[in-house]
C-alpha cells in the first residue's frame, strides 16, 4: 500500500494544474517534465523512496494543494524534505529510518550460489589432504623413533648424558647405555649428538651403497657408513637390525649410531660403528699371508658371529634370530686381535617363533650373484621358511673358508687371492652365468690338495665341502660348524699346555 501511495504522490505532481503565479519559486529538479533542470511551485522538495531494494532520489515542485506531503512522517520506505525559497532544495538531503540496501537483499545469482557451494567444498578437500600429510608425518615419525628405543632414561637425562661424553671415551660410554635393555645403539639422542660431533677424515672404501669414511669422535676413531640417496631401504633395514635388542656381539661389528645428517645442502643417510683398521677381510687377504693359527681363528671368529645372528633368544628382552643373506669378504671386518667381525645388514631378515613372524623388510636390493646358493640362483628357495635364508648363510660361508685357506701357508706353499669362482666365471659375473657354473654344471670351489696336509686345515676343507651340498638341508648348521672349531681350537691347545 505505501509503494502505491508513493507512486500515486508522484502521479499527482505530474498531473497537477500548471496555472504559474507571481509567488512562485524556482526549484532544483530531475523529474522528466523538468524544463531546463528546473520547476516553479509553492515549495521545493526533496524525496527519497525505496522499492525493490533499490532507493530513488528526486527534486521538485510542490503546489499548494498538495503541500501537506511535505508534513510525512519519514518511514522506513519514503521520506521527504521541503523548503521554500528559490533552489533551496539543491544541496538538502533526505534519509530513511532503515540502513538503505539491507532490508530486500538481492536474490543470489548462479554464480553466488556456486561460490557458496564450491568454496566450502574446496576447503573440506584442502583440510582432508592436510590431514592426511599430517598423520602420514607422524607416523614416519613414529617409526623412526621406534628404531631408536630408548631406555628407561627420561629426555632430559639423556641429554645430561649426552652433553658429559666429552669426558669420557667411545667404550665407556657404549659400556655405560648399551644395556640389555637399549638394542645395540645408543639412545637416540645420544646418537644424534655423537653423529653431529664426528669430523670425517677420509675415504676408506666405496661400494655400491655409497661411501665409508673414517671419521673423528673426541679423539677417536670411528666408522661412517653415507649411504646413496637410491639405497635408503638398506640404511633403514640397518638401523633397524642394529637396534635390535641384545645384538652386541664382539663378532658383529660395534653399531654406535644412525642418523640423518644435512652436508652440503643434501640429507645424508649415516651408520656409525666402530673402525677397524685392517678394514675388510677381503682387503686383508690381499696383502696378508696367514699361518695355519690366524686362518683358524678367523674361521672361528666368523662361525661366531655368525651363530650369534642365527639364535633367538627368548625371554622379555629376547632376540629374534637373524639370517644376514649377504655374507662375503666384503661384509667381514678383520680387527686388531685378528678377529673377524661381521658387517652389512642391509638385507637381514629376522624371524621369531612365537609369533612364527618373519619380517623380511622391503629392501628391493638382492645379494651378491658370486656367493648365491644353488636355491636362490634357480629361484627354487622357500621365501616363507626362515630356515632357507640360514642355509644360503651357510654356503657363503663355506666360500668365505675357501678364500681364508688359500692364503694359508702350508709347506711354504700359498696362493695368491682370488675371489669364490675366479677361474669359470668373469670378474662381475652376470647372474644366469652363476645359475649354468653353480646349478646346471655343480661346480663348486676347487680345494688345494696341500690342505690335507695340514691338521688344522685339513678339517676345515672338510668342513667347507659340507657347506657347499646342492641339497639345503644337508648343509652343516652354524652351531654344528662352531662347535667342530672349538673342539679342533682346543686339541691345539692341549699340547700347548702339556708342554
Amino acid at each position: 500500500m505505501l509503494q502505491g501511495a508513493v507512486r500515486n504522490f508522484f502521479l499527482a505532481i505530474l498531473t497537477v494544474p500548471r496555472n504559474i503565479t507571481a509567488d512562485e519559486l524556482v526549484c532544483a529538479c530531475d523529474l522528466q517534465h523538468c524544463e531546463n533542470t528546473t520547476c516553479r511551485g509553492k515549495v521545493c522538495f526533496v524525496s527519497r523512496r525505496l522499492e525493490d531494494g533499490k532507493t530513488t532520489q528526486n527534486k521538485g515542485c510542490l503546489n499548494s494543494h498538495i503541500r501537506e506531503y511535505c508534513q510525512t512522517a519519514t518511514m522506513d520506505q519514503y521520506a521527504m524534505n521541503c523548503c521554500s525559497s528559490n533552489m533551496c532544495n539543491v544541496n538538502i538531503s533526505v534519509h530513511l529510518n532503515v540502513q538503505e540496501g539491507t532490508e530486500e537483499p538481492e536474490s543470489p545469482s548462479l554464480k553466488n550460489l556456486l561460490l557458496m557451494i564450491l568454496v566450502p567444498v574446496l576447503a573440506l578437500l584442502v583440510l582432508a589432504v592436510l590431514s592426511t600429510l599430517v598423520i602420514w608425518k607422524l607416523a614416519q615419525h613414529r617409526r623412526r623413533r621406534h628404531l631408536f628405543r630408548h631406555d628407561d632414561l627420561g629426555d632430559t637425562d639423556i641429554m645430561l648424558k649426552a652433553s658429559m661424553v666429552g669426558d669420557s671415551t667411545l667404550e665407556d660410554l657404549l659400556h655405560e647405555e648399551c644395556t640389555t635393555g637399549s638394542g645395540s645403539g645408543l639412545p637416540f639422542l645420544v646418537q644424534r649428538t655423537v653423529a653431529r660431533q664426528i669430523t670425517l677424515v677420509e675415504c676408506v672404501g666405496k661400494g655400491r651403497y655409497g661411501e665409508v669414511w673414517r671419521g673423528v669422535w673426541h679423539g677417536e676413531d670411528v666408522a661412517v657408513k653415507i649411504f646413496s640417496s637410491r639405497d635408503e631401504q638398506s640404511w633403514f633395514r640397518e638401523t633397524e637390525i642394529y637396534n635390535t635388542v641384545l645384538l652386541r656381539h664382539e663378532n658383529i661389528l660395534g653399531f654406535i649410531a644412525s642418523d640423518m645428517t644435512s652436508r652440503n645442502s643434501s640429507t645424508q643417510l649415516w651408520l656409525i660403528t666402530h673402525y677397524h683398521e685392517n678394514g675388510s677381510l677381503y682387503d686383508y687377504l690381499q696383502r696378508t699371508v696367514l699361518d695355519a693359527e690366524t686362518c683358524l681363528r678367523l674361521a672361528s671368529s666368523i662361525i661366531c658371529g655368525l651363530v650369534h645372528l642365527h639364535v633367538e633368544i627368548f625371554g622379555t628382552q629376547g632376540k629374534p634370530a637373524i639370517a644376514h643373506r649377504d655374507l662375503k669378504s666384503r661384509n667381514i671386518l678383520v680387527k686388531s686381535n685378528q678377529q673377524c667381525c661381521i658387517a652389512d645388514l642391509g638385507l637381514a631378515v629376522m624371524h621369531s617363533q612365537g609369533s612364527d613372524y618373519l619380517d623380511i623388510g622391503n629392501n628391493p636390493r638382492v645379494g651378491t650373484k658370486r656367493y648365491m646358493a644353488p636355491e636362490v640362483l634357480d629361484e627354487q628357495i622357500r621365501t616363507d621358511c626362515f630356515e632357507s635364508y640360514k642355509q644360503t648363510d651357510i654356503w657363503a660361508y663355506g666360500l668365505v673358508l675357501w678364500e681364508i685357506t688359500r692364503r694359508t701357508v702350508v709347506n711354504g706353499i700359498v696362493e695368491e687371492y682370488r675371489p669364490p669362482f675366479f677361474d669359470v666365471v668373469p670378474s662381475d659375473p652376470s647372474f644366469e652365468e652363476m645359475k649354468k657354473v653353480v646349478c646346471t654344471d655343480q661346480q663348486t670351489p676347487s680345494v688345494p690338495n696341500r690342505l690335507h696336509s695340514d691338521s688344522i686345515l685339513s678339517p676345515l676343507a672338510m668342513i667347507m665341502k659340507e657347506c657347499w651340498y646342492q641339497s639345503p638341508s644337508a648343509r652343516l648348521t652354524a652351531l654344528r660348524i662352531k662347535k667342530t672349531l672349538k673342539k679342533l681350537n682346543s686339541s691345539l691347545e692341549k699340547p700347548k699346555q702339556d708342554y
